[in-house]
């Protein structure tokens, strides 16, 4: 008989005094099962972004150790009249677990707890097998705020670009580094413009190594990234030149707005030399 690993797709997290932009960060702990389950204890890793006052998605890592783990992609809804939070996980993205587990779609009722500086999501959940609809045995969960990840911080794509990437060939270019932004903020937006007579300049944009603009058209109106940062982890913007325009080499102006800060550069890709632009968030402590 298979047993029943733990992932789920969709959570209630109850939230007293705290708006959504507060839950944005890692939030990792310990989910308990009931007999019946692949393991008695789990460990759980959230990786939430709020992209709004209303909305944020993110990645859960489900594991019992770093090399036994299911990751999924989630998306969620913050009620600011309740004070409750949804979050539905749409896709398995990766997993590594015995043959003879199942992952187990659950659902979450968390509550939000402060005690000093320490802040907690605690409750119970409750689910069903992804293949057969059987119940899983439920279990407890306890997280608590950290600032640093356990597992890799993954760039969000969506499945057009996801589609894109598994095929695309691109020239092997050297990359050149133009800056190296350290921010005092987690939300970051970049816009890319036109640097100035728009002569049909189109570029490839990678995050991470995560394509996330294909062969767009610089112009005078922005192409505009978001993304968020979690405290430490690097994250490298590379500009690849589709093609050079009628002028060459392909420049654009980056405007990069982060909390009250804006910087602006001029950022130069041609057929040997690709541009980086690199940002470390660092919170205050």
């Amino acid at each position: 008989m298979q047993q029943r690993f733990v992932c789920f797709i969709f959570f209630f997290l109850a939230v007293t005094s705290v708006d959504a932009q507060n839950l944005n960060g890692i939030w990792r702990g310990k989910l308990t099962q009931d007999p019946g389950g692949c393991y008695p204890v789990y460990y759980l890793e959230l990786q939430i972004s709020a992209l709004d006052q209303n909305n944020i998605n993110g990645n859960s890592y489900d594991s019992y150790d770093k090399a036994r783990y299911v990751r999924l992609d989630f998306n969620g809804r913050y009620n600011a009249q309740t004070n409750r939070l949804v979050i539905i996980e749409s896709k398995v993205l990766t997993f590594q677990i015995p043959r003879d587990c199942v992952p187990c779609i659950k659902t979450y009722e968390l509550a939000y707890t402060k005690n000093g500086s320490d802040e907690f999501l605690t409750g119970e959940w409750k689910g069903f097998e992804m293949e057969r609809r059987a119940v899983c045995p439920p279990g407890k969960i306890t997280l608590q705020r950290v600032m640093q990840p356990e597992f890799p911080v993954q760039v969000r794509q969506n499945d057009t670009l996801a589609r894109i990437q598994q095929t695309l060939k691109l020239q092997d270019r050297q990359k050149e580094i133009v800056k190296a932004y350290q921010l005092d903020t987690s939300e970051v937006k970049i816009d890319l413009y036109d640097n100035a007579e728009i002569d049909d300049d189109t570029v490839t944009v990678f995050l991470n190594n995560t394509l996330l603009l294909y062969r767009k058209r610089l112009t005078d109106k922005a192409l505009t990234l978001r993304f968020h940062a979690y405290p430490g982890t690097e994250y490298e913007l590379m500009m690849y030149a589709d093609n050079l325009g009628r002028i060459p080499p392909n420049t654009a102006l980056m405007v990069v707005t982060a909390g009250k800060n804006r910087y602006e550069l001029r950022v130069i890709s041609s057929e040997q030399k690709s541009a980086v632009v690199k940002f470390v968030y660092q919170p205050s402590q």
